[in-house]
């Protein structure tokens, strides 16, 4: 059965993962995200017959967090093609946290293992065509505007600036990646650009309209247009098998099967290849900062609906 077509079980199985978020606690490592409702579940599926079935707390917006790092990497691919992003970050997932330094250091040549880590996204951002940190954002707002067929879709400046004011960490993947010319260029203008990027702001309805591009091979549905080009929209769902979860990627693998990418605002967006995207919002975490809910109703969507790609 289409998914799109079951509203009466979507429902039942948002109302059934929902009580999974009181295991979690929302991010507070960004002061404005702390501020989100932990008991929050909402969830939308876009298919190839222009459908869109949602269920839960619909009208929540959040923004997009490292989810972001799917969209900014397709754009990056687009502007700079694949030998200018792969000569400056890897192909390779990596067990360990999100933001963490040690591969950089361990590593030779010290660039990032892959798209879907923070060092990585930094490095991806930068490469955005652009003259100015406006020009750059803007380009990355009209592609989501077409990918999402929404046009009033902004980023949230006090996620953005609470964002930056507490981005050391970044900071200094940023400055190490500089000091081995990963990363050119100036280093705040890149944070600037990054935590806007971060804090792009939509509804679970936007994300699976998103998802849907990137699951349908790049062609948008109404316009019937190529969006994304084909060999890159493979690209990104490959990334998001295998890095997309974080360092849970292997195990989410196994239980849900499909790509997704999670951030740390509680979105997931899941792209089933050939036409299907979903959009989630669940901001209670697990440990290794993906959504709990959100996870729960992804395991429950794959194991009704049969939307593992193994």
């Amino acid at each position: 059965m289409n998914p799109c077509q079951d509203n009466k079980a979507l429902k039942l199985m948002v109302q059934e993962a929902l009580p999974h978020g009181k295991n979690g606690k929302v991010a507070d490592y960004i002061p404005a995200l702390s501020f989100a409702n932990p008991t929050t579940l909402s969830l939308a599926i876009f298919d190839s017959e222009g459908t869109c079935a949602a269920a839960g707390d619909i009208s929540e917006k959040f923004t997009l967090q490292s989810i972001s790092k799917v969209i900014a990497l397709a754009l990056a691919l687009m502007d700079r093609g694949e030998e200018g992003v792969f000569s400056r970050v890897g192909m390779e997932p990596t067990g360990d946290p999100f933001n963490s330094i040690i591969k950089l250091e361990t590593h030779s040549p010290s660039k990032p293992l892959n798209p879907m880590i923070n060092a990585g996204a930094l490095a991806v951002t930068s490469l955005i065509n652009g003259n100015t940190i406006d020009e750059k954002l803007g380009r990355l707002l009209a592609f989501v505007h077409e990918l999402s067929g929404n046009t009033s879709i902004s980023y949230n400046s006090e996620v953005s600036e609470s964002e930056f004011k507490t981005a050391d960490l970044n900071r200094s993947l940023a400055y190490f990646l500089k000091q081995h010319h990963v990363l050119t260029g100036n280093v705040e203008h890149v944070l600037e650009l990054y935590t806007k990027q971060c804090a792009i702001e939509v509804d679970c309805q936007d994300l699976a309209r998103i998802a849907f591009v990137i699951a349908n091979e790049g062609k948008h549905v109404e316009s019937a247009r190529q969006i994304i080009p084909l060999h890159i929209a493979r690209i990104l769902k490959t990334f998001m098998v295998t890095c997309g979860m974080y360092n849970a990627s292997g195990e989410f693998a196994i239980r849900v099967g499909v790509p997704a990418k999670s951030g740390v605002s509680g979105g997931i967006m899941a792209c089933i290849p050939h036409g299907v995207g979903i959009g989630i919002y669940g901001p209670a975490l697990d440990d290794k900062g993906n959504s709990i809910a959100g996870m729960k109703l992804l395991e429950s969507l794959a194991q009704r609906y049969q939307l593992s790609i193994f």
